[in-house]
């Protein structure tokens, strides 16, 4: 029997209509001066008040001038029921100016969004707080805007059901492949294209809507060009008619009969407010550059319907649309932030943003760029590392706990990092208070970053400012070699692993040149931790550069660590999105300042565990003696207990070396090539 594929789930929002009105010319010119007069008259006020939304307590309406001949004008409505766009197309039918129109042709579909993406499947099973950024940040999706672009572009579209092109019958894994390529070329356009994919399957004749919006055509027509050569658009899609108009305000609709330009000012960029605007679509005064309420990406980059035409940012474009309900957002998007205008804007000598103490409810510290790279280097963020001098960057600090905003901040980093502004954003735990760190390369874009990170819970302050190298630049006299093991930190851990060569300390990646550690504490319940960590750890083994992930405790303590290993970086790096959200996450191990946590794996012979423990007492005996030594714990694998994780911190990397000069550690290291089974890993983490 053929085996059903399941789709994914879905979320319904409002209901769209595009209605495309062909003008009867002839009729409007051999109509007398007062009846054409009364009848703009009505009409220009109930499109006014379609555009204010005032037959329904929300939803959108605008209007456009379509170019060429397949129609004159088209009436964009969205709302939360088919009643309202209903009611909307029988009380235009009912003005005097509809008598000198005919309807070409309408499009009815509905914004959607869907479970296609692993961060948007709490939302379906109902484990989302309503209160979280996550939440709000889909409802934006279900209830869009109409962002304030010169140019529109519709097309309903299909996914190609072929005997030898079907989208539907390719496994999932191949689909998603197509969707992620698909939404690589439409972040090129973020900023200067915006997207709405609705759902029509059932409801019109094509399966979805495309609208696109922007200021210039031109960027509509490279980007469709394009995503022409892209296999998920060559081989797996199909296109109806291409509609393209200029918006105008209902009040130039006299204007526009009469044959002058619309709108009447001129006004490339717009005629109305934009809404809601994302970060990345700041420019440095933290105006938008393309609004995307409209989008309809989840907050994982993936599409709400399933197309992806990736137009800009967060995500694709329907034209990868075959899992029902997922498309992929490529314009720039998101947002819960509101738009500015320059008034709320002044100049502030450059700032570009409102010259204030407060924000929201809690204190705002402006520091000095030499201050800001302190601060950020005593949470684990470094120059040349994590950002780039001359970046501008947000610390605020929360009462709430780490792991509650790990989970929240989750979702806001899946969508900044859709774009080139947004260097880091990241959760620490530090001196005892949870901490957010977001790092931008323009503070117009951190300005707009502000307004979703107040959002997040307990936030009770926050700590700002331009930075820069940590020393301040590189000095004149420091050698190539310093310079680049300053802002590089392999080429800082190479010199560090050649000094331990000197001193016959192996000092390798864990089990192996080519694996990657990640090293995270928690303060979860040990059973539930090990379930969460097991159902991670079967979904990282699908990939062929998982190395295995485990939990690992205190030998003496309460101490939790999570080791994930990897054979790539980039799989490291991806993995650690995942074990963020493991509960009652309250750190990294190679977070803080001083010198990084250095990680020593072991395995230990059996018979010789309890000798190995009793060993590593006496060592730490030694070590809190030490000049520098901060902490070291001895932590065991919960599933193999010979399998032993030695995690210690020091101020500095000169403290450190110390210690793997001394007698002390050369006796130990003599020692255990007697109870271990094979060579100890002195490892600097991924």
């Amino acid at each position: 029997m053929p085996h059903r594929r399941d789709p994914p789930p879905t979320d319904e929002g409002w209901y769209a209509l595009h209605d495309f009105r062909r003008i009867d010319w002839d009729a409007w010119r051999s109509a007398p001066e007062r009846e054409r007069q009364r009848a703009l008259s009505e009409v220009v006020a109930f499109l006014d008040s379609t555009v204010a939304v005032e037959d329904a307590e929300e939803g959108a309406t605008a209007i456009y001038s379509i170019l060429g001949h397949k129609a004159d004008l088209l009436i964009l409505h969205l709302r939360p029921s088919t009643a309202d766009t209903g009611a909307l197309e029988r009380q235009f039918e009912q003005t005097a100016f509809a008598e000198f129109t005919e309807r070409t042709t309408s499009f009815v579909s509905v914004t959607e969004a869907s479970g296609y993406s692993e961060r948007s499947r709490d939302y379906f099973t109902g484990d989302l707080d309503e209160d979280s950024g996550l939440y709000n940040y889909i409802q934006t999706r279900l209830k869009p805007t109409i962002p304030d672009a010169t140019h529109v572009c519709f097309y309903p579209m299909d996914k190609r059901r072929q005997p030898d092109q079907n989208w539907y019958d390719l496994p999932f894994e191949e689909r998603a492949e197509h969707m992620d390529a698909h939404g690589d070329i439409g972040r090129d356009y973020a900023g200067k294209v915006t997207q709405m994919i609705t759902g029509a399957i059932g409801i019109d004749d094509w399966e979805w809507g495309v609208t696109l919006w922007g200021d210039d055509l031109t960027h509509v027509k490279d980007l469709l060009y394009e995503m022409r050569f892209d296999p998920s658009t060559s081989q797996y899609a199909d296109f109806g008619s291409f509609y393209v108009g200029r918006r105008f305000p209902p009040a130039d609709l006299p204007a526009l009969l009469s044959g002058q330009r619309v709108p009447t000012d001129d006004t490339e960029g717009g005629v109305a407010d934009a809404g809601p605007v994302h970060p990345a679509e700041a420019d440095s005064h933290g105006h938008a550059h393309g609004e995307d309420a409209a989008h309809g990406t989840d907050p994982s980059g993936h599409a709400h319907g399933e197309g992806e035409h990736a137009h800009g940012d967060a995500g694709e474009h329907a034209h990868d649309e075959g899992d029902h309900g997922e498309t992929t957002h490529a314009h720039g998007d998101e947002g819960h932030a509101e738009s500015h205008d320059e008034d709320e804007h002044p100049d502030n000598g450059g700032s570009g943003r409102p010259d204030t103490s407060v924000s929201g409810d809690h204190p705002v510290e402006e520091r000095a760029p030499e201050q800001m790279a302190s601060l950020l280097g005593t949470l684990g963020l470094h120059a040349g590392e994590n950002y780039a001098g001359g970046d501008h960057a947000l610390v605020l600090y929360s009462d709430a706990d780490a792991s509650e905003l790990a989970e929240e901040v989750d979702g806001l980093r899946s969508n900044f990092e859709h774009y080139d502004s947004h260097a880091t954003t990241v959760v620490r735990a530090h001196q005892g208070r949870s901490v957010i760190a977001s790092i931008w390369d323009n503070e117009g874009a951190a300005d707009t970053a502000h307004g979703f990170l107040t959002d997040l819970p307990e936030v009770t302050e926050t700590v700002r400012g331009d930075v820069e190298d940590e020393d301040g630049g590189s000095d004149a006299g420091e050698t190539s070699a310093e310079a680049a093991s300053e802002t590089d930190p392999e080429a800082d851990a190479e010199g560090i692993r050649e000094e331990l060569a000197e001193l016959d300390v192996y000092a390798g990646k864990p089990h192996g040149e080519d694996v990657y550690a990640l090293v995270l504490y928690s303060q979860a319940d040990r059973e539930d931790l090990i379930e969460e960590v097991d159902d991670l750890a079967d979904g990282f083994d699908r990939y062929d550069t998982h190395e295995g992930t485990d939990v690992y405790a205190d030998t003496d303590g309460d101490t939790l660590a999570v080791v994930s290993l990897w054979a790539t970086e980039s799989g490291a790096d991806k993995a650690a999105d995942f074990l963020t959200d493991l509960p009652g996450v309250v750190g990294w191990a190679d977070e803080g300042d001083g010198f990084g946590t250095m990680g020593m794996f072991y395995t230990v012979k059996p018979e010789h565990r309890e000798d190995f423990v009793e060993k590593f007492g006496t060592v730490g005996g030694l070590l809190a003696d030490m000049d520098g030594h901060r902490d070291t714990s001895l932590l065991a694998n919960v599933a193999d207990a010979n399998d032993m994780f030695i995690a210690s911190q020091w101020d500095s990397k000169d403290d450190a070396m110390a210690f793997f000069r001394s007698d002390a550690f050369t006796d130990t290291v003599d020692w255990g090539r007697d109870v271990l089974a094979d060579r100890p890993r002195h490892v600097f983490l991924a």
